[in-house]
């Protein structure tokens, strides 16, 4: 038996990976915690009602589901931390005013996202509850960026949407079950023929608008475009005004974003507002976010909530090695005044190794010094000194 190969899109980290991992993990969460977020940890497993928002198709296709051998329930290995930390600021938190939560963890996908995407994603994410304000959409945007920088992405192109966009038309038009999944999945992937396809036979100017979604995309002009080209109906005015609202706020802090209102994300759980990052070099996103005002609602409190997310483990793929700290090399001796001097040095922050058997490389053990006895103490000196 092969017992030892993986299968399919799951991976190890070897030591120089998960240095380099961890080390961007820490920094993204120390520079969240500046910002004033603080740190929540849910657990791998739950039942699945709670992991998975109504009507979520796509986020349903990637959870792996099990029995519960205590309850009988039916469990989900997460495939999304959102939800998670929705249900934590809902009924564990419970706070009447603004929570700002971030978190890091693993997630689990039945099936990959693309040929070369992990099915292991290592979620790092920042969210906001209890603010519906543009003001929020902005900072997540800001911490994102800063996130992203940390990685060693300084240019970044943002894409911003509105989902409420196709939740409009669709509605409008009484899209449902499979055929509103195929309008969909045909505007994210900008499939422009079989778009028209499945908007034929709809009222004239909400087939219009279904299909000019995937049209509407680059700068400034696209807003003026999509006033023209889509219904006058509310909900569609108010998401182009809080589309002019964050261009606004965002201009005001140095950053001009474009705009593609097929950006749908994958989920029916973003209510808004919706944004992707991308960078030269990367096939695909490097962040995403957006608004979720309602993602908590099966908890009985559908606050406001906007956040972001990235892959730590995709983001780390491009930094250079996190270089092991230096160690000393000590031998294995019972003697008191030897341990007494490596607890010493390891409460100093000093990575201590002791010898154990015959050493073959010392750069494996990544020591540069050791420790000696001379005159009666324990120095630490030149490894071969």
């Amino acid at each position: 038996m092969r017992n030892w190969i993986l299968p399919e899109h799951i991976s190890d980290l070897l030591p120089p990976e998960a240095r380099r991992v961890e080390t961007l993990r820490r920094a993204m969460l120390d520079l969240a915690a500046g910002f004033g977020y603080e740190l929540v940890l849910p657990p791998l497993i739950e039942y699945v009602d709670s992991l998975l928002p109504p009507a979520d198709a796509a986020l349903e296709l990637k959870t792996f589901k099990l029995t519960d051998q205590l309850s009988g329930r039916q469990l989900g290995l997460r495939a999304d931390i959102t939800p998670q930390v929705a249900r934590i600021d809902a009924h564990l938190l419970n706070r009447q005013g603004v929570a700002r939560l971030c978190y890091a963890g693993s997630t689990v996908h039945a099936l990959p996202d693309g040929i070369l995407s992990s099915r292991e994603p290592l979620q790092l994410g920042a969210e906001i509850y209890g603010f519906a304000g543009v003001a929020a959409d902005v900072e997540v945007v800001e911490l994102m960026r800063e996130c992203l920088r940390l990685a060693g992405i300084e240019q970044v192109h943002l894409d911003i949407g509105h989902i409420g966009l196709f939740l409009a038309l669709a509605d409008a038009a009484a899209l449902s079950g499979e055929r509103r999944e195929a309008v969909f999945r045909a505007i994210q992937q900008k499939d422009l023929p079989s778009l028209a396809a499945l908007v034929a036979g709809l009222p004239a100017p909400l087939a219009q608008g279904l299909a000019a979604l995937p049209t509407l995309y680059g700068g400034a002009e696209v807003l003026a475009a999509a006033e023209q080209r889509l219904p006058a109906l509310p909900p569609i005015t108010a998401a182009l005004a809080a589309l002019r609202d964050l261009t606004e706020a965002l201009a005001a802090r140095g950053i001009v974003p474009h705009y593609d209102l097929s950006e749908l994300r994958s989920g029916y759980y973003h209510t808004g507002l919706v944004f992707a990052a991308y960078a030269e070099g990367w096939a695909n996103a490097v962040a995403r976010g957006g608004r979720y005002d309602h993602v908590g609602e099966r908890f009985g409190r559908p606050r406001p909530a906007t956040g972001f997310s990235v892959d730590l483990k995709e983001l780390s793929r491009r930094l250079a090695p996190a270089l092991a700290r230096r160690a000393i090399l000590a031998p294995d001796r019972l003697d008191p005044a030897l341990a007494d001097a490596i607890r010493a040095l390891r409460s100093a922050g000093e990575t201590v190794v002791v010898r154990l058997g015959e050493v073959i490389d010392v750069e494996e053990l990544h020591a540069d010094r050791e420790l000696v006895e001379r005159g009666g103490q324990w120095q630490v000196v030149p490894l071969g000194a």
